[in-house]
């Protein structure tokens, strides 16, 4: 895995070159096809990804076999496990919108740096929990839209 991947987003520029080459070794980029699935709700969240080309759909499934649009990533964006948050599951469906490359990483691996390096451990946290909160706030306002645009009945 080449680290210039990895020292290009605004994240991994805060590890020192041995961190980058631990979480290098844990990295794998990934190219899918349209229409295919990265993973699915409910499996288990093992991998933080990024996308470097392409653009991926977040949906979260119902139970009758419809997904809800939540969110597109695009190039940049992370996505997947939350190591912040130790969630064991993935929330939500991902999957490519068109021909994507992804980069994939051991979410253990980066936990384990951010747990050994607590000052480099806070400064990521608190990046990728800014991310994953403005995707909350804009659902948040998608919601809000739908919900206003129902029809109220007075008894």
């Amino acid at each position: 895995m080449q680290t210039a991947q990895l020292e290009s987003h605004e994240i991994f520029q805060l590890l020192r070159p041995e961190q980058m080459r631990i979480l290098s070794g844990a990295a794998e980029e990934v190219t899918f096809k349209e229409g295919d699935t990265v993973f699915l709700t409910g499996e288990p969240a093992d991998d933080f990804f990024v996308v470097l080309e392409g653009q991926v759909a977040l949906r979260m499934l119902r139970t009758d076999g419809i997904s809800v649009l939540i969110d597109w990533v695009s190039e940049g964006a992370i996505f997947g496990s939350c190591v912040c948050f130790q969630i064991d599951s993935y929330m939500l469906t991902a999957q490519c919108a068109e021909k994507s490359k992804i980069l994939k990483i051991k979410a253990s691996t980066l936990k384990k740096l951010m747990d050994d390096d607590l000052v480099m451990g806070y400064a990521i946290q608190t990046l990728i929990s800014r991310v994953y909160f403005k995707r909350y706030i804009d659902t948040m306002r998608k919601l809000q839209a739908i919900v206003q645009s129902v029809p109220l009945e007075t008894i």
